[in-house]
């Protein structure tokens, strides 16, 4: 990193590949956190089992990735490991709404976070475009059915929607340089 310059792409797109890698970590363990509160329980508990299944993907698809290219993942991934569980138990213990709640306020964030990173690639990485715009189809498809089974009925909906939706702001802010 030391040779490179301010404004050197490959600066910029290791950033977005850490900052992916971290978030679709980050996801797989708050999908992680939820079933072990739902089990395979219900309706709710089914769709974000299959959910999970696509962040697991995703996740893989970036480590390779970092591998890859030689990307340093954050320093931060033992609390994304711990602060992603937790949401997830914590989201799922106040009941399915407010899983399905969590993971419409996340996704939310992710998609805004795609369309930025597309946006500033533009031609530049077409592996990594490519990878981004295929997840962030998953990601909105995620959003609609935690919208569609119920997130908005979760108490105190806007209030929780808000802060795990800042939580997700600061993590993409510290990843992208820690």
């Amino acid at each position: 990193m030391s040779g490179w310059k301010p404004g050197d792409p490959r600066r910029r797109t290791d950033a977005m590949i850490r900052v992916d890698q971290a978030g679709e970590y980050g996801a797989t363990r708050i999908y992680a956190g939820q079933l072990a509160v739902m089990g395979d329980r219900g309706p709710a508990a089914r769709a974000i089992a299959a959910m999970a299944d696509q962040e697991e993907r995703h996740r893989k698809f970036f480590d390779a990735m970092v591998a890859r290219r030689g990307v340093r993942p954050t320093l931060f991934q033992p609390v994304w490991k711990v602060a992603g569980f937790a949401l997830g138990a914590v989201t799922a213990a106040m009941g399915p709404e407010a899983a399905m709640a969590c993971t419409a306020a996340v996704e939310t964030e992710i998609d805004k976070h795609y369309a930025e990173q597309l946006a500033a690639l533009g031609n530049d990485d077409p592996e990594l475009s490519a990878a981004i715009a295929d997840f962030q189809a998953d990601e909105l498809e995620h959003k609609e059915t935690a919208l569609a089974s119920g997130a908005e009925n979760a108490l105190g909906y806007p209030v929780l929607s808000g802060l795990i939706r800042l939580g997700c702001r600061v993590a993409i802010a510290t990843a992208k340089r820690i």
